[in-house]
């Protein structure tokens, strides 16, 4: 089992940038896929991007794609969500979330483990 736990949330101006981190609990942290999920108000939760065990293989939702970058460093226990360029749509609640059987995982119910969530707001 692992635990999450979400960071680096906050207000910014659209335009600017953000780091999430996630810190994960537990010695199998380099084994479980990880991603980076979002929920706006009124909107269902979506998958923005997503790591591979060792961090070879990453997957983004074409909304962020040159935007995101999603990377990890399992010495740390830890994924990162760097968010660049920020806009306005981009506002939501941000979870962390592990996949222990997969190498890289894209269907929200491959995860099995969640944070409780980090809030990004993008003022316009």
């Amino acid at each position: 089992q692992v635990q999450l736990v979400e960071s680096g949330g906050g207000l910014v101006q659209a335009g600017g940038s953000l780091r999430l981190s996630c810190a994960a609990s537990g010695r199998s942290f380099s084994s479980y896929a990880m991603g980076w999920f979002r929920q706006a108000p009124g909107k269902e939760r979506e998958l923005v991007a997503a790591i591979s065990w060792t961090g070879g293989r990453t997957w983004y939702v074409d909304s962020v794609k040159g935007r995101f970058t999603i990377s990890r460093d399992n010495a740390k226990n830890t994924v990162y969500l760097q968010m660049n360029s920020l806009k306005p749509e981009d506002t939501a609640d941000y979870y962390c979330a592990a996949d222990p059987r997969h190498l890289i995982a894209t269907m929200q119910d491959q995860y099995d483990y969640w944070g409780q969530g980090t809030q990004v707001t993008v003022s316009s």
